[in-house]
């Protein structure tokens, strides 16, 4: 037979869990809701900017775009339904658009059915899957690059 404290314990992680995922849902839906409040800028860069961020230091000082020149634009893109524009302006800002739509449904998953979210961080922090992120990250540095105007 189950202690009670066992049963206020188990609830009290159930509940946890479900906070978790909502704090996951939220956390990803806010660039999204931003982005969708946002135009995006023309240049394919720049769009942060309407947020009162300063401009990219990068490149001013060097003429040529950072590593996430072009990423809230794409972001803003996604935002909007202009998917093919998201990955042409920025394929990695893109992909971090689809990735914060899918935190959105597993953090609402996770709300509803108390699931835990620790398998899922820990399969995304392997090293394996870092190391293609940060190469998806520099591919898409390269090509911002290659078509900057």
């Amino acid at each position: 037979m189950d202690q009670p404290g066992a049963v206020l314990s188990m609830w009290d992680a159930n509940w946890t869990r479900r906070l978790l995922g909502l704090a996951l849902a939220i956390a990803c839906a806010a660039p999204l809701v931003i982005g969708a409040a946002l135009t995006p800028s023309p240049r394919g860069h720049g769009t942060h900017e309407a947020l009162g961020l300063p401009r990219c230091g990068f490149l001013l000082a060097f003429g040529r775009p950072c590593m996430t020149c072009g990423m809230t634009t794409a972001v803003t893109q996604a935002s909007h339904g202009r998917f093919v524009a998201a990955f042409r302006t920025q394929p990695a800002g893109a992909l971090v658009a689809i990735v914060l739509a899918s935190g959105v449904w597993f953090g609402l998953h996770a709300a509803a059915t108390g699931m835990s979210l620790k398998p899922g961080f820990d399969a995304l922090t392997r090293p394996r899957v870092l190391w293609i992120a940060g190469a998806v990250v520099l591919a898409a540095w390269v090509y911002k690059i290659a078509v900057f105007e």
